[in-house]
């Protein structure tokens, strides 16, 4: 881990751009918070524990990884490290896809437990992730999601960092790339209440405040799982990113905590407090509770990489980064752009079954030329151009407008 971690750090160093690449003792840390969620029931040889190992490395480093290029790096340095010291495993067998560890696809022994184990069937992860969508769209606003491969994997992402106690994840991806989606998701799968800010013309920092104080009240007082998805679209006030630090980097707010606010959440968790065995003192019940927030409340933060304003946040409040896990959205592939347009046009009058694969097709094409060209037109006129799945989902939905539209006027 240690060998890893010097070849990422004296490798891969910060830029304008990739100023999110501050790699420390932190990561190892979090490379071994990942292995000691293992248990002796579910991991019986070597083979699967240098899998996590494996697993944890590409979660810890590569997930910061913006470019493809340094992504092809990175698994070139992993190779090396992994083949040099797992040599009597086999690399075959230690390399094998899908590499994923997940807390919600291996039943535990009660419902508190959450084993953190591999899945090497990715049929069965898929039909186990159609089925919490399905669930979820019961009981809550319907989310229209088709899981493809990459939308699988950032789920388990989400769901491996909120799952753990001060877990709190932060989603880097262009706008409509399905970041608030799948962190609803991930947490309805980990049993946590969602909670979202609604943003009006009046919203001030007293309503901010007063939802932290909510926040706060469901996690630490009642101790209620809590999952805060929060995008930089409704950070209307940078004194709000103020909060968000403080509570990342301590859990602890001094600007919303008076004293009167201070004794009524230490009197909430007195009884928890002596049953743990610890003096009621203010000071012992404070930290108690602040503790106990941590653990219950995780904060999923769905910012864009487009400008400057996420680069300027970072350098501002470093919690951002230090205390976050980072989890970045690439653009979809091709398989994923098909699968998309399948699922939405399958079933579209007009078009013979014969032909959807060749539209679906087609409408990749198109997109991931526009993404070619906006290279083109940034290099040339140095003006920006950005395509996201959301206006892949728009291109679609124009086409069925159109092919629906000319129909009726030729019936006419």
């Amino acid at each position: 881990t240690i060998e890893i971690q010097s070849l990422v750090a004296n490798t891969f160093f910060p830029t304008a751009i990739k100023f999110h690449y501050v790699f420390n003792l932190r990561d190892v840390g979090n490379i071994f918070e990942g292995i000691l969620r293992s248990e002796p029931a579910h991991y019986p040889n070597n083979l699967l524990m240098a899998r996590l190992w494996l697993h944890e490395c590409e979660r810890v480093f590569a997930d910061r990884m913006i470019t493809r290029e340094d992504l092809d790096r990175f698994d070139e340095m992993l190779t090396g490290v992994a083949k040099k010291n797992f040599e009597a495993v086999g690399w075959d067998k230690l390399s094998a896809r899908p590499l994923i560890y997940t807390p919600f696809t291996t039943p535990g022994n009660s419902d508190e437990d959450h084993p953190y184990c591999g899945i090497d069937d990715a049929e069965k992860l898929d039909q186990i992730l159609a089925d919490k969508l399905h669930e979820y769209n019961e009981t809550n606003a319907v989310m229209n999601l088709v899981l493809f491969t990459m939308a699988v994997e950032h789920i388990c992402r989400i769901t491996r960092v909120i799952d753990k106690p001060r877990g709190n994840a932060l989603l880097v991806g262009v706008g409509g790339s399905g970041k608030q989606s799948l962190s609803k998701l991930s947490s309805f799968i980990c049993g946590y209440e969602i909670f979202q800010i609604t943003v009006t013309a009046t919203y001030s920092m007293n309503d901010f405040k007063e939802n932290m104080l909510y926040l706060y009240t469901r996690a630490g007082a009642k101790g209620i799982g809590t999952s805060f998805i929060l995008t930089d679209g409704q950070i209307v006030n940078e004194r709000m990113m103020v909060f968000l630090n403080d509570m990342l980097a301590t859990g602890n707010i001094p600007d919303i905590f008076t004293k009167e606010v201070k004794d009524e959440f230490s009197n909430s968790v007195r009884n928890d407090c002596k049953q743990a065995g610890i003096m009621d003192t203010p000071e012992n019940l404070w930290d108690y509770f602040v503790e106990k927030s941590r653990k219950f409340l995780h904060l999923c933060l769905c910012f864009s990489p487009v400008g400057d304003k996420f680069r300027i946040r970072a350098r501002q409040f470093p919690a951002l980064i230090n205390c976050t896990c980072f989890d970045y959205f690439h653009p979809w592939p091709e398989e994923a752009l098909i699968s998309v347009a399948k699922r939405f046009i399958s079933n579209t009058e007009g078009i013979n079954a014969d032909d959807v694969d060749s539209v679906a097709a087609h409408m990749s094409y198109v997109h991931t030329m526009v993404n070619t060209k906006s290279q083109e037109y940034l290099a040339s006129e140095r003006r920006y151009n950005y395509t996201t799945p959301k206006s892949y989902l728009d291109l679609i939905t124009l086409y069925k407008f159109l092919l629906n539209d000319k129909k009726e006027k030729i019936h006419v």
